[in-house]
């Protein structure tokens, strides 16, 4: 198939055509530059929200109920699993369907999983490219799962709107679980497999660091402990969690004083009056923490409420459209860092000096430090 066949029927929604396209985009073809050119102009519409957290934490199962919530409000979802790729034989399981059949019948769900291939930061190199192509091709909410992550696997952070930390009780030292990077990135945390004992600890130490890190800021993000697994029939309906919040003074939230649920931009005018300042923007977004148990849909409707109120106060705020310059920049310093280089390593090898450079380096009669600054002067100018 040539690209502008593909391009045609991508545009008309044939979803083989979408398949096709992310094949070429995450094999590097010389026609995937030109398919994110011709569809770029279609993206920035959709709502990423990224997954993550470590190996075992229930993160396919948790999408696929995520993804079947989205299905209820009617929003049509994407879907990328990234797994990791072997170190030895280079294969990836790709097992994430797996879990996911139940959603994967949806004609609202598109779901995809790519591999590592040994890219470090918990995605494939391509991710951020099929992203685009399921934002262009019309997915209102795309959902990235990353592999298991550790306190380092932090780069969902800079392709996702709302990124989801999910964690479980029982992992030992649970404070060291959500230290450091992982616990930075959050913007929801989920504690699935809330069953088990230990879930209500779990969730006492984040929120106990949660507050320290935004302890003085002035916010509206505060929520009941009860809004999370577990609540039947009696418990919070939907919205209703929304409508308990609390800011972090101890006052009702923004909405509720105000009595404005159904009015954001007066919501975010009353928060930040409260807070003394005339800009919404200043007020910033604590965490919540939610319990779910993903095996049996319990605690996933408040989460999902919980991601929406995240990309409500993102657009309120104008955080939005900081992210698109975020994601902007982002994107053209990978691309400039990517062409530089290759360049320099295809002239510094047609030229033999990366060979003589690694024998000098390998024999130490140059330390790397001279001779990439002899590449430099030689192929750049510097």
């Amino acid at each position: 198939m040539d690209i502008t066949t593909l391009l045609e029927r991508f545009k008309n929604g044939d979803r083989r055509a979408l398949a096709r396209a992310i094949t070429w985009v995450e094999n590097g073809t010389p026609e995937a530059a030109e398919l994110v050119r011709a569809t770029f102009p279609d993206t920035g519409r959709a709502h990423v929200i990224g997954i993550t957290g470590p190996p075992g934490a229930g993160k396919s199962t948790l999408v696929d109920r995520v993804a079947a919530r989205f299905r209820k409000l009617g929003k049509s979802v994407g879907i990328v699993a990234v797994d990791p790729t072997s170190p030895f034989s280079g294969g990836a399981i790709l097992g994430d369907r797996i879990r996911m059949q139940r959603t994967l019948a949806d004609p609202g769900v598109f779901m995809r999983s790519l591999a590592s291939r040994g890219h470090l930061g918990g995605i494939s190199i391509a991710t951020g490219d099929v992203v685009s192509l399921l934002d262009a091709f019309g997915f209102d909410v795309i959902i990235v799962e990353t592999v298991g992550a550790g306190q380092s696997e932090v780069e969902i952070m800079g392709l996702a709107h709302t990124t989801c930390v999910v964690l479980i009780p029982g992992m030992g030292d649970d404070v060291q679980a959500i230290k450091a990077g992982i616990l930075e990135i959050g913007d929801v945390f989920g504690v699935n497999k809330a069953d088990r004992d230990g879930a209500d600890r779990t969730v006492m130490e984040i929120e106990m660091m949660l507050d320290l890190g935004h302890m003085g800021e002035g916010g509206i993000n505060r929520w009941p402990a009860d809004a999370g697994a577990g609540a039947g029939a009696g418990g919070p309906q939907p919205g209703a969690a929304a409508m308990q919040r609390l800011d972090r003074a101890g006052h009702h939230s923004a909405e509720e004083a105000a009595g404005t649920a159904d009015s954001p931009r007066s919501a975010s005018a009353h928060a930040a009056e409260r807070h003394g300042t005339a800009n919404p923007g200043d007020i910033s977004w604590r965490p919540p923490v939610t319990k779910t148990v993903a095996k049996d849909d319990q605690g996933v409707e408040a989460l999902v409420e919980r991601m929406n109120e995240h990309l409500q106060f993102l657009r309120e705020t104008g955080r939005w459209e900081q992210l698109k310059h975020r994601d902007a920049a982002a994107k053209l310093r990978e691309l400039i860092t990517a062409r530089v280089v290759r360049i320099m390593m295809e002239r510094a090898g047609s030229a033999g000096d990366l060979e003589r450079l690694t024998n000098a380096v390998a024999d130490r009669s140059t330390d790397p430090y001279s001779a990439v600054d002899e590449v430099l002067r030689k192929h750049l100018g510097r």
